[in-house]
This record gives C-alpha cells, sequence and structure tokens, in this order.
C-alpha cells in the first residue's frame, strides 16, 4: 500500500490525499471523515479538508445520508488513472506550444559535468527519449542493457537510429554495426575507457566515459560539439563497413603496420584521462 501511495504522490496528490483515497479504494463502501481518519492515519484535524480536496478533483463522491451524515466513495482506480493520463497528455500538449515561446535567445552553450553510472546514463536516457528524427549512438554491452529499451521505442515512433556496438549484440535495433574492427579491447586500451557517445535530432549529445565502476561525463547542445560526435561515430560506422567490405585481415595487417595510423594511435588513455578531469564536479 506504501507503494501505491507513494506513487499516488508522483501524479500530483499530496501525501494526506493519497492515503485517504487508498482508504476509500481498500474499504469498498462509503466511509465517513471519522472513519477515513482511523484507517489511514490522517489527522481527524485536516481529515474532511482533505475528502474535500479529493472530492473538488473528482477522485472521490460525497453521499449524503439521513440526518445529513456524509460518506465518501473513491473514483474507481482505472478511472481516476485515466483521468490522470488526459490530464497529464493535455498538460504536456500545451507545454509543447506554450514553453518554448519564454525560452531566452541562446547565449553562451553551457557544457554540463556529470558524475556517476546513474547521473550518467540517466542522462543519455533524456536524450534517446527526446529524440525525434535521428539517433545515433557509439555504445558497450553493459550500457546498452539499460538504454535498449528507450532505443528500441525511438525506433518503433519512427526515428532513424544508427548504432555502433563494441561487440555482439543481444538484440537488433534500427541499423546496428557490430565494432569489430579494430577489436573492442584494443579500443578500450587506446581510450583508457568504455566510450558512450549520444547524440539525438543533431542538436545534443552525451558523452560518457566508464571504467572499474566509475563514470564521468559530459553533456552539451553546443553545435560544435554536437557535429563532431555525429562524424566520430559516422566514421567508426564507415570503418566497420570498410573491413567487412575488403576484409579484416587485410585492414588489420594495413592498421598495425602503416607508420602514421600508428603514430595517431600512439596516445594511450589521454582521452579517458580528459574526460574524468571534466567530469570531476558534482552536478
Amino acid at each position: 500500500m506504501r507503494d501505491v501511495v507513494e506513487q499516488l504522490q508522483r501524479l500530483g496528490m499530496s501525501g494526506y490525499e493519497a492515503k485517504a483515497y487508498v482508504t476509500l479504494v481498500v474499504a469498498g463502501q462509503p466511509l465517513n471523515g471519522y472513519e477515513v481518519a482511523k484507517r489511514s492515519g490522517v489527522p481527524r484535524s485536516t481529515v474532511y479538508e482533505t475528502l474535500g480536496k479529493l472530492v473538488s478533483k473528482g477522485a472521490a463522491y460525497e453521499l449524503r445520508g439521513p440526518e445529513e451524515a456524509v460518506g465518501y466513495l473513491p473514483l474507481p482506480p482505472r478511472s481516476l488513472l485515466e483521468r490522470m493520463r488526459r490530464e497529464f497528455d493535455d498538460s504536456i500538449e500545451s507545454l509543447q506550444s506554450s514553453l518554448p515561446t519564454i525560452v531566452a535567445p541562446p547565449g553562451a552553450h553551457i557544457i554540463h559535468n556529470l558524475k556517476g553510472t546513474e547521473a550518467v546514463l540517466a542522462r543519455a536516457e533524456d536524450v534517446v527519449a527526446a529524440a525525434r528524427t535521428d539517433l545515433f549512438l557509439s555504445i558497450w554491452p553493459e550500457e546498452m542493457k539499460q538504454l535498449s529499451p528507450l532505443v528500441g521505442r525511438a525506433a518503433e515512433r519512427g526515428v532513424e537510429v544508427s548504432v555502433v556496438h563494441f561487440g555482439p549484440a543481444e538484440t537488433q535495433v534500427g541499423y546496428l554495426y557490430e565494432h569489430r574492427f579494430p577489436v573492442p579491447d584494443s579500443v578500450a586500451d587506446n581510450l583508457g575507457c568504455g566510450l558512450l557517445v549520444v547524440v539525438g535530432d543533431g542538436r545534443e549529445v552525451l558523452i560518457g566515459g566508464f571504467v572499474n565502476g566509475s563514470a564521468w561525463g559530459v553533456y552539451t547542445e553546443d553545435p560544435a560539439v554536437v557535429l563532431m560526435a555525429v562524424e566520430y561515430i559516422k566514421h567508426d560506422i564507415a570503418l566497420q563497413i570498410i573491413a567487412d567490405r575488403i576484409g579484416h585481415g587485410t585492414l588489420t595487417d594495413f592498421w598495425s603496420s602503416d607508420p602514421e595510423l600508428m603514430r595517431l594511435r600512439a596516445a594511450h588513455g589521454h582521452p579517458a584521462a580528459l574526460l574524468r578531469a571534466v567530469g570531476m564536479p558534482d552536478h
């Protein structure tokens, strides 16, 4: 019952309102204010005010009996949830048109620093959930486990999804390319971390680094950073396609022997150090 009360609070009821409503539902028959207070733990001094608020919201009904006795019945849970859903959808639809009109003119593009796995993945989920046209991801299996449901829903609503996945993927979603060249282990060694990059609609990007249970990241809408992130992922996709076309053995020989390519890969671990540095502040 506690979980139900907490969920109702998240949907806009006060703690007393949620307790009183749940008490009415559980009772299955009309209750007066005294009975609601006794069963719910809502103070007697505020129980009628609380029930009045439920009635005003349409979540409960008054029943007047003999000698002006008042009882209360709840709106059936299914009807309440449908009403809440409609009201929520109406609010979102209204905000979609009104909220952008009060946004201040863009100034300097802020970079949000993130620290910790939960914070980085939560921001990545925001980017995926907000995408409406296209989504680019460079991702490792552990992070894909959490993001895949949202990525799948994005594809279902018509978003063009392009994914570079380091190693075999458990599920196929959108245009998914397994990163086999270079092999994932060598990429992690070169970067010093498992790098997560999520770009939504060409307007926002989350970049995170994961290593040994720690994570750091940055989020920004800076167009230059977003563009570089998209091109980074496109480059990786192109490399996987080329490896498949000309043969992994041929490309591996060239990759491991050409002096210019070897020079470019010489700075092992440096990208992870940079990402850790910008991600150190707690936000």
